[in-house]
C-alpha cells in the first residue's frame, strides 16, 4: 500500500515538474514578444542560460544552501550541506517527506523553480544589457541569494520559525526576481528613446504579441504545476483546491487588469489583459492551499489593479521595465504574501504583521545582495551595451545573427 501511494504521489509530482520546466518556454514567448525584433535571439540565449545554467548550480551547490538541514540551536539564517548532490539513506521510500515523493524529484522539482527568479530579471532588463553581464549575475543571484532566501521558509530557517507562510513563493520566487529586476533596471537607466525630453514615457511597441499571448497562456498551464506541485503530494482535496484557486485568481486578474486600465486610458490593452493574468497568479501563489473560491477572485481582483497601478508607477519614476516584470512579480508578489493575512484560513492581525515582517526582511535583504552583486558584474563585464550596440540590436550586436531572415532594422 505505502508503494502504491509512493508512486503516484511520486507521479503527480514529476509531472508537476514537467509543467514548470515548461513554464521557461511561456517566459521566452512573452519576454521575446513584448521587445522589439532586433533583440529576439538575445532574449532567447537569455532563457536558454537561465534554464540550464541554474540546474547546474543548485546541484553544484544551490540545494544544499537551501534545505542545509537547520538544527535545535542553530540561527536559521545561513547554513551549507556541502557540494554536489547525493540521495540519503532512505530518500528512494515511503519515510522521505511523508511519502510524497522520493528525494531525487524533491532536487529536481526544486532546481526548476530557482531559475525563475533570474529569468524575472532577464525580461526587466531586455535590450540594453550585456549578455556577459546578465550572465554573471544570473549565476551569483541564482547560486547565492534565491537559496539563502530559501532556507529561511522553505528550509525551515528563522522565518520558518516565526509563523511566515508562503505556500508557493509570491515572496521567496517572484518578489525575489522582483526586487533584482527593480535594482538592475535602475542602474542600468531606460534604452535610448523610452522618455522623450521631458521625461513623459514612450511606447516601444513588442514586435509579436501574438507570441506573448502564447506565452501567458503557457505560464498559465505552467502554473498547475508551480502550484499543484507545491502540494509536495497528490493529495485529492488540497490539489484540487489549490488549482481551482489558482485559476480564479489569474481570471479575476486579467478581468480586473483589462477594464481597470480601459476606465484610466480608453481602450482596451491586451498587454494589461496578460499581465493582469499573471498578476492574479503571482498574487494567488503565498496562500493558494488556503484561500477560498470568493478570496481567490479578491485577490486576483486587486492583484489585476495593482499591475496596472504598478506599471504606471514605474513609468512615472523613470524606470523601464519592457515586459512589467516589476509590477507582477514583486508588487504582486508582495500583495499575494500580505493576502495571507487578509484572507483564508490564517488571517488575522498577528499573521499580517508576520507576512509584513517576512516582506520588509527579504526585500532589504535581496535589494542590498542585489546592488552588491551589479557593482561586481559592472567592474567585471560593464553592465550596458554601448549606444551604436542597442541602435543595431543586440541580435546583431551580441550574437551575429538574426531571429527572422533577411531581417534588417536600424532604428530605435
Amino acid at each position: 500500500m505505502e508503494t502504491t501511494i509512493l508512486t503516484i504521489n511520486n507521479v503527480w509530482m514529476m509531472v508537476c515538474t514537467f509543467l514548470v520546466f515548461f513554464m521557461h518556454m511561456g517566459f521566452a514567448l512573452l519576454e521575446s514578444g513584448l521587445t522589439r525584433q532586433k533583440n529576439t535571439i538575445n532574449i532567447l540565449f537569455k532563457n536558454f542560460f537561465v534554464i540550464t545554467t541554474g540546474l547546474l548550480i543548485y546541484c553544484i551547490g544551490g540545494f544544499n544552501l537551501m534545505y542545509p538541514g537547520f538544527e535545535d540551536g542553530d540561527m536559521g539564517i545561513l547554513k551549507f550541506a556541502g557540494f554536489g548532490i547525493t540521495a540519503p539513506e532512505g530518500g528512494m521510500d515511503f519515510g522521505y517527506a511523508d511519502g510524497g515523493y522520493t528525494w531525487w524529484t524533491d532536487f529536481l522539482f526544486q532546481g526548476m523553480f530557482a531559475a525563475t527568479a533570474a529569468t524575472i530579471v532577464s525580461g526587466a532588463v531586455a535590450e540594453r544589457i550585456k549578455l556577459s553581464g546578465f550572465m554573471l549575475f544570473a549565476i551569483l543571484y541564482v547560486g547565492l541569494v534565491y537559496p539563502i532566501v530559501g532556507s529561511w521558509k522553505w528550509g525551515e530557517g528563522f522565518l520558518d520559525g516565526l509563523g511566515f507562510y508562503d505556500f508557493a513563493g509570491s515572496t521567496l520566487v517572484h518578489s525575489v526576481g522582483g526586487w533584482a529586476a527593480l535594482i538592475a533596471v535602475y542602474m542600468l537607466g531606460a534604452r535610448i528613446g523610452k522618455f522623450d525630453d521631458k521625461g513623459k514615457a514612450r511606447a516601444l511597441p513588442g514586435h509579436n504579441l501574438p507570441l506573448s499571448a502564447a506565452g501567458v497562456l503557457i505560464l498559465w498551464l505552467g502554473w498547475f504545476g508551480f502550484n499543484g506541485g507545491s502540494v509536495l503530494s497528490a493529495d485529492p482535496t488540497l490539489t484540487s483546491l489549490t488549482l481551482v484557486t489558482t485559476c480564479l485568481a489569474a481570471a479575476a486578474g486579467g478581468v480586473s487588469a483589462a477594464f481597470f486600465a480601459s476606465l484610466l486610458y480608453k481602450n482596451y490593452d491586451i498587454t494589461m489583459f496578460m499581465n493582469g493574468i499573471l498578476g492574479g497568479l503571482v498574487g494567488i501563489t503565498a496562500g493558494a492551499d488556503l484561500m477560498s473560491p470568493t478570496d481567490s477572485i479578491l485577490i486576483g481582483i486587486f492583484a489585476g489593479i495593482f499591475v496596472v497601478l504598478g506599471i504606471s508607477f514605474i513609468e512615472k519614476l523613470k524606470l523601464d521595465d519592457p515586459v512589467g516584470a516589476i509590477a507582477v512579480h514583486l508588487i504582486c508578489g508582495i500583495w499575494g504574501t500580505l493576502a495571507v493575512g487578509c484572507f483564508g484560513d490564517l488571517a488575522g492581525i498577528d499573521q499580517f504583521f508576520i507576512q509584513l515582517s517576512g516582506v520588509g526582511i527579504i526585500g532589504a535583504f535581496c535589494v542590498i545582495s542585489s546592488f552588491i552583486l551589479l557593482f561586481i558584474v559592472k567592474a567585471i563585464t560593464g553592465l550596458r551595451v554601448s549606444e551604436e550596440e542597442e541602435k543595431k540590436g543586440l541580435d546583431l550586436s551580441e550574437h551575429s545573427m538574426e531571429a527572422y531572415a533577411d531581417f534588417r532594422l536600424n532604428q530605435l
